[in-house]
């Protein structure tokens, strides 16, 4: 397999551990007798750890073979599901989600992504870069789709083997650190020496204004994500509509089949109107409809208003990423993806806490009005800044 193909599938795998457990760590946390408010506090411990490892990876992991640093991540990714399957007291699962690779906002915010995003720029020609980081966002969210919709499997498993739902979490917990060893197994067979032999990595060095610039407005886009991360979403949904488990994750795999399949479409109207509009013209109606969801009179209507921002929310993923590595020099791709990624996690580390506070005082959809509102506001930012700042292939010959 070429390492564009085991990039691609080990996103996938990952991808659909990420599918559930976004999902059923707010059910487990609120079986063991958790307060919405702690549902917060330990999804801002996991994205905190997760930001403070991307940010490691991106500044100092041009010293260490990334394959080896792939591998790491892996065994990481083994422990966080058997700790989570064995433990049940909050602090010790704060800890373990600060250290491990746990991921409750349903997208990828991890230290795989410096690493994997530096490879696959180099696994092919610059006119096919935005393709293949569709492809790759495209493994990851499908996959995380059906990783949601497998989670409707619990009712009938519990009606078969008459566990309890409890242990049939914890159970799935478990099979997520399986997945961590899959991903290792894939890695195995990427080439020894990195494919990015020819460029050795760097940290940054000319490109670091416009990279800092980015991450400072990626910092308000993922503040403003942070209000809306999957498994506080899918919480609200329990408590404003009475969703069951299965219904719920019907609804996220439909939502991130059209998210996932929305994403092929970037690279081709990227090349109409260039990748900074593709991100902001695809993600400013996306937000409106996040904002209008809290207003939403009755499930239907919410699930419409969420259906049309699938198909347009992460049209954004693949064209950013291709943005931030046609930019620099292809030394310091693994660096700025790193310094690139980590306000995914660490910025939106911060709202989750205040998400869930607010869900506790009030059943008004707060959160979504403000992180919609943030999202718009990143866009505007993104437009001004960085319109006149374009990749080579938009450049006039």
């Amino acid at each position: 397999m070429r390492p564009a193909g085991i990039l691609i599938a080990a996103r996938g795998v990952r991808g659909f551990g990420d599918g559930f457990t976004a999902l059923l760590l707010p059910v487990y946390l609120t079986t063991l007798g958790f307060s919405a408010f702690r549902v917060g506090v330990l999804t801002t411990a996991t994205l905190l750890g997760s930001a403070a490892l991307t940010l490691a990876v991106g500044l100092a992991g041009h010293r260490f073979p990334a394959r080896r640093l792939l591998f790491a991540a892996c065994v990481l990714m083994a422990a966080t599901g058997l700790a989570f399957s064995q433990i049940n007291t909050f602090w010790v699962l704060a800890v373990v989600g600060f250290v491990g690779t746990l991921n409750p906002s349903g997208g990828d915010v991890s230290a795989f992504l410096p690493l994997e995003q530096s490879l696959l720029a180099h696994a092919g020609a610059p006119s096919l870069r935005t393709h293949l980081f569709a492809r790759y966002n495209l493994s990851g969210s499908l996959m995380a789709a059906l990783g949601a919709l497998s989670v409707g499997l619990l009712v009938p498993l519990r009606a078969v083997t008459g566990l309890a739902q409890l242990t049939l979490i914890e159970g799935a917990f478990a099979a997520y650190g399986l997945l961590g060893l899959i991903s290792a197994a894939l890695y195995r067979s990427l080439p020894d020496a990195p494919v990015e032999a020819d460029a050795p990595r760097t940290p940054l060095g000319p490109s670091r204004r416009n990279v800092y610039g980015l991450a400072a407005l990626f910092s308000l886009d993922s503040f403003g994500g942070g209000f809306m991360v999957q498994s506080l979403f899918a919480l609200w949904l329990f408590h404003r509509f009475g969703l069951s488990l299965g219904a719920a994750g019907a609804f996220f795999f439909w939502t991130g089949t059209l998210s996932a399949v929305s994403q092929l479409a970037a690279p081709v109207l990227a090349t109409r109107i260039g990748l900074i509009r593709t991100m902001v013209f695809t993600h400013i109606p996306a937000s409106l409809c996040v904002i209008a969801v809290a207003f939403a009179p009755n499930v239907t209507v919410a699930f419409a208003l969420l259906f049309v921002r699938a198909l347009l929310s992460n049209m954004d993923v693949p064209a950013r990423t291709s943005y931030v590595m046609a930019i620099v020099t292809p030394a310091e791709r693994a660096a700025a993806a790193g310094v690139t990624n980590v306000p995914r996690s660490l910025a939106s580390a911060f709202s989750p806490s205040l998400a869930g506070l607010l869900f506790s005082l009030t059943p008004f959809a707060w959160p979504l009005v403000i992180g919609g509102s943030l999202k718009i506001t990143y866009d505007l930012l993104l437009l001004w800044r960085f319109q006149k700042v374009r990749p080579p292939e938009e450049l006039d010959p």
